[in-house]
């Protein structure tokens, strides 16, 4: 199996069919996970959402077609713009200039290639991780909708984490009996993983199989395999790198993939700042 040959499969067959309908589920197959995750994989490796990858080849692809005689109205049909207005504004927004201006002279239009991906080793920087299995057990605690943010401290858990106080932090840690233990961030419940803003549920909690009181809030977990990363240095920075190798490198080198299931943090300590700051990422994964 090769998961980054199937992914540039997937491109291939993205190439073929963009002037065309293109069946986001088949893409998905081809590439061997579920659309839910391609999608965010794609995000990770190529640096920008699939929606918007797919938007600037159609673009590049309708300035050749300009180029070579296309009329304006053609190329927006050929590339399912509604209208050639609504055509002509995107592509003034991706080149600086209209349709109508590619044919003059001296007219240049910003080069944008397909896509194709390929793994970079980088020698003695290692990723650790393990892999448990885990019965079915509920997260407990307090639950907020949030937005989400690729980078940067995330501002909008405040109001959660005000609510640990110690007399909390002790009542959940009593519940706690399974791992990881302790107090937890768990995200769920996710609007759309690859764009920032989605929506979705934020939980600071305890990991139990005891039967929650009901001033808390809960999340019923199935069972399943995860992989636990561990990531060491300043937070977020080094837990968001994680997230990056795991999507750019583990995945695409592994034998395991992702499936739909809560995303758990362990703090291993108060230092958020501290180089030897430690944090472990749990995600539910299947073998391929």
């Amino acid at each position: 199996m090769n998961p980054l040959g199937q992914m540039n499969q997937a491109m291939e067959y993205l190439e073929k069919n963009l002037s065309g309908e293109i069946d986001f589920g088949q893409m998905s197959r081809i590439a061997g996970y579920s659309e839910y995750h391609f999608r965010r994989m794609f995000s990770y490796l190529a640096g920008m959402p699939l929606g918007e990858y797919i938007r600037c080849r159609k673009l590049a692809l309708a300035g050749d077609l300009l180029q070579e005689g296309k009329k304006v109205i053609d190329c927006a049909m050929l590339f399912g713009y509604n209208s050639p207005d609504a055509f002509s504004k995107a592509f003034y927004t991706m080149y600086g200039i209209s349709p109508s201006q590619v044919k003059q002279k001296g007219a240049s239009l910003k080069a944008f290639p397909p896509m194709t991906f390929q793994l970079t080793i980088k020698g003695g920087n290692k990723m650790d991780y393990r892999i448990v299995h885990k019965g079915p057990f509920r997260i407990v605690g307090f639950k907020k909708r949030i937005t989400l943010q690729f980078s940067g401290v995330n501002t909008q858990m405040d109001s959660l984490n005000e609510k640990l106080t110690p007399e909390i932090i002790m009542e959940l840690k009593s519940l706690c009996n399974t791992e990881p233990m302790g107090i937890l961030s768990v995200s769920a419940n996710f609007e759309d993983h690859t764009v920032e803003g989605m929506e979705l549920d934020q939980y600071v909690c305890a990991a139990t199989t005891k039967e929650p009181p009901e001033s808390y809030d809960s999340l019923e977990v199935k069972e399943s395999d995860w992989a636990v990363f561990t990531s060491v240095g300043p937070f977020p920075g080094a837990l968001q790198d994680t997230w990056a190798r795991i999507y750019s490198e583990w995945l695409a080198a592994s034998d395991y993939q992702l499936v739909n299931g809560p995303e758990m943090l362990w703090y291993g300590g108060t230092d958020f700042a501290s180089p030897e700051f430690k944090t472990e990422i749990w995600v539910c994964v299947i073998k391929r």
